[in-house]
């Protein structure tokens, strides 16, 4: 491990996993001989920046697998692992944390009990959380919840600590005594954390299970997704890569919005994230624990109109519904830059977009600054990238955008439709 803030690089063929079982022949859906070299070669140049100790990605085209590999160290490499920690290394299976990629699964589920009539978006919270009804805060609806529209994009700043995020009841406490901000649906902000607390009490008191329990049940096992769950399961703690701050220092101000958006510091919201109370609790906004292929699963699935294998999970209007743009890149307010979103989804663009260019059709969600799952129908892509490695600021972050790029390239828009 090198001092400073980058990882230990070492030559990409000893450190390259690949599950050889899983990858089909890229002619079989498409692309030229050369295209999966072409993305793997980018993934290569994005791990020898330095800055992501692990990465794992998996992409479809048509359905089938044409990249399932992983690349580096998930734990033992990085700059923040406890000292005497032992290399592991990257595979296919390796697990990751998807942060706030968990968002748009947790707005499924909620889409899910609309579509079975058990909610309404546009009733207002109170109506399932009656105590949350207070300073204004009647007038917050499901949809403003899952359009970051809600006014309620913090927890309260004295009260932030990783502590308090590992207990939902003590967060809806803060949520219910919380003033608004801002008029709810007057403004467009960022809610990190606090939207996904609040929309998991719904789905509680709507269905009587824990919003763990309904994803398992009614989504994960339907999927054959044994590793998709808010946090992990205890005996797999070890399995889990370990984060590390690998950029440049945070400056004002950078560092002033990081805390604004997470309510720590970033090296300490980093630390946090590697405890064994934040990776076996259940933070419906930011630890949903799982494998880049079972990511990719997630989003073919709904690329499928809520179908995968044979097995239906949401109704093709739900997905739709789901994807469907509400906020045009209007100025967030919270982190003070445009953006696309439909109703838990952020969403790609013609000519600037998280999921390479010519991508207006895209969607997905990021994870703490470069974890990326996301599916454009276009180009008949599901795709997830993962990896430990926070550089948050950071030259060589291009290379992260790069491989994005690479794979909306060498998959042409509009396959197979004649």
């Amino acid at each position: 491990m090198s001092l400073g803030t980058k990882s230990h690089v070492y030559p990409a063929s000893e450190v390259t996993s690949q599950d050889g079982h899983a990858e089909v022949d890229p002619r079989e859906v498409g692309l030229r001989p050369d295209a999966v070299t072409a993305i793997w070669s980018a993934a290569e140049r994005m791990y020898a920046t330095g800055l992501y100790p692990s990465v794992g990605l998996c992409v479809r085209r048509g359905g089938q697998v044409v990249v399932d590999r992983a690349i580096g160290h998930t734990r033992g490499n990085g700059v923040d692992d406890p000292a005497g920690t032992a290399l592991r290394r990257a595979e296919p299976s390796s697990l990751h944390n998807l942060f706030s990629a968990s968002k748009m699964v947790t707005a499924m589920l909620i889409h899910l009990l609309d579509e079975r009539r058990l909610i309404h978006l546009d009733n207002p919270v109170c109506e399932y959380i009656p105590e949350f009804g207070t300073h204004g805060k009647q007038w917050i609806t499901i949809r403003h919840v899952l359009t970051h529209r809600a006014g309620i994009p913090n927890i309260p700043p004295e009260h932030a600590s990783p502590s308090l995020l590992t207990n939902p009841g003590d967060v809806m406490k803060l949520l219910c005594d919380a003033k608004p901000v801002w008029r709810p649906g007057r403004r467009f902000g960022y809610h990190a954390l606090t939207g996904g607390f609040v929309l998991a009490e719904v789905l509680q008191r709507v269905t009587g299970r824990s919003i763990q329990e309904f994803l398992q049940v009614e989504v994960s096992k339907k999927l054959g997704l044994d590793h998709f769950r808010y946090g992990v399961a205890p005996e797999s703690l070890d399995q889990v890569a370990l984060n590390t701050f690998t950029g440049l220092p945070l400056l004002p101000p950078a560092s002033t919005i990081f805390r604004k958006v997470i309510g720590l510091p970033c090296r300490k919201a980093i630390v946090a994230s590697n405890s064994a109370d934040f990776l076996t609790g259940v933070v419906p906004a930011g630890n949903i624990v799982t494998t880049a292929e079972q990511a990719s699963r997630f989003m073919e699935m709904l690329l499928r109109g809520g179908e995968f294998g044979g097995v239906r999970v949401f109704n093709p209007r739900t997905v739709a519904r789901a994807v469907a743009e509400q906020v045009y890149l209007e100025l967030d307010a919270t982190m003070g830059f445009p953006i696309r979103y439909s109703l838990g989804f952020m969403l790609g663009g013609r000519r600037v977009s998280l999921y390479g260019r010519q991508s207006s059709r895209a969607f997905g969600h990021m994870g703490f600054t470069n974890v990326l799952m996301w599916a454009d129908p276009e180009r008949d892509v599901s795709a997830c990238i993962m990896t430990n490695g926070k550089p948050v600021i950071s030259p060589g972050s291009i290379r992260w955008l790069g491989l994005i790029g690479t794979i909306a390239k060498q998959c042409p828009r509009d396959w197979g439709r004649g």
